[in-house]
């Protein structure tokens, strides 16, 4: 956190649900972005545990305004993982009817998954910007691991889903996967973002929590990936 900034990274398993029996394995990342002066905040990625999210921000003294949707997959919404129920933006729309920011690509998936209704969202599209107080949050639209994957831009900070992980990428090969698509949202999107952009994964699948844009330039595999024809190799020569 800072002055002008309120930030918190909070892990499924350690800081929040921590008696679930699958949220640990899983490792997602939620986050509490807000600001100071206001005291709202949005919550990212509404799972697992949502009133121990919602009690993380009140115990910090901030009103949770919305949230913003990286993409529709049940353990970053709610829903049905492989037979086990996982509580998302429902339960947080039953503790506040507050706006759902979603792509407009992946409005249709998150319907589907988890029951929403046109008006609970609104609408993001590619380069748009909300503004909570002082604080700016630029949308990317970064398709690959779903139809409409979105990152979050804070100045330097990127909150990046399950698009760019620490060391790794999303998953293509789920429902609504594309690899090409990831190929150009990695290396033409988030590669070009400023080295010292600090990345902010969806998950807690690499050595550390955060990184940089220029060190995963140096030491991640699909960041660095130099052409179409390099990538297909890297994910095994599928088309």
């Amino acid at each position: 956190m800072t002055d002008d900034l309120y930030f918190r990274q909070l892990l499924a398993g350690r800081q929040v649900a921590v008696a679930h029996p699958v949220a640990g394995q899983m490792a997602n990342f939620m986050y509490l972005i807000g600001d100071p002066g206001s005291r709202k905040a949005l919550v990212v990625d509404p799972a697992w545990d949502v009133p121990s999210l919602l009690e993380v921000a009140q115990q910090d003294d901030y009103e949770v305004v919305g949230a913003l949707i990286t993409h529709y997959h049940p353990d970053h919404v709610g829903g049905d993982l492989w037979g086990v129920q996982v509580e998302g933006v429902n339960r947080l729309l039953e503790e506040h009817q507050v706006p759902l920011y979603v792509n407009k690509h992946e409005a249709e998936g998150l319907k589907v998954v988890t029951g929403v209704s046109d008006s609970d969202m609104r609408k993001t599209d590619d380069g748009e910007t909300l503004t909570l107080g002082q604080v700016e949050i630029r949308f990317l639209h970064t398709p690959g691991h779903t139809p409409g994957s979105q990152c979050f831009l804070l100045g330097d900070r990127l909150v990046a889903g399950d698009t760019l992980f620490v060391q790794g990428c999303g998953r293509v090969d789920l429902p609504g996967g594309d690899a090409e698509q990831m190929y150009y949202s990695l290396t033409q999107k988030l590669a070009k973002l400023p080295s010292q952009t600090v990345l902010y994964p969806g998950h807690h699948y690499g050595p550390s929590e955060t990184s940089t844009i220029g060190n995963e330039l140096q030491d991640n595999l699909y960041l660095r990936v130099r052409s179409l024809d390099d990538w297909w190799q890297l994910m095994g020569g599928a088309v």
